[in-house]
């Protein structure tokens, strides 16, 4: 699957196991990231590409949606932080605002909610 940011493709390497979609956010001044699949070392880059485009080219609040993620490991979770860094820097926001079971429990066990929703 493709994800679409602006006017840019992003296309993922083969085999991926994530799909990413960029949309317009539910309030204004927000956009909205819906990942499916599982983020892992294998894919976790090609998450960090799509937010961090995502903070770039629309200057908005990043609304991230991983209620359909069924994998998120160390690298998926460092990818989420730098991500939120990124976006602190341009003076834009970064929360999860819906979380699966898995990702919740790993936001438990590292004590990063706060950060990230």
């Amino acid at each position: 699957m493709t994800a679409i940011v602006s006017d840019r493709r992003l296309r993922p390497p083969e085999e991926v196991g994530l799909e990413i979609e960029v949309i317009p956010g539910p309030q204004p001044g927000t956009v909205q990231v819906v990942a499916r699949g599982e983020i892992d070392f294998h894919n976790a880059t090609f998450l960090r590409q799509v937010l961090l485009a995502a903070v770039v080219s629309h200057r908005a609040t990043i609304l991230l949606d991983l209620q359909r993620v069924a994998f998120c490991d160390c690298a998926g979770l460092n990818t989420l932080l730098a991500a939120r860094r990124a976006a602190l820097r341009a003076g834009r926001g970064l929360h999860i605002t819906a979380a699966g079971r898995r990702v919740e429990r790993l936001l438990d066990l590292t004590d990063t909610r706060s950060l990230l929703t």
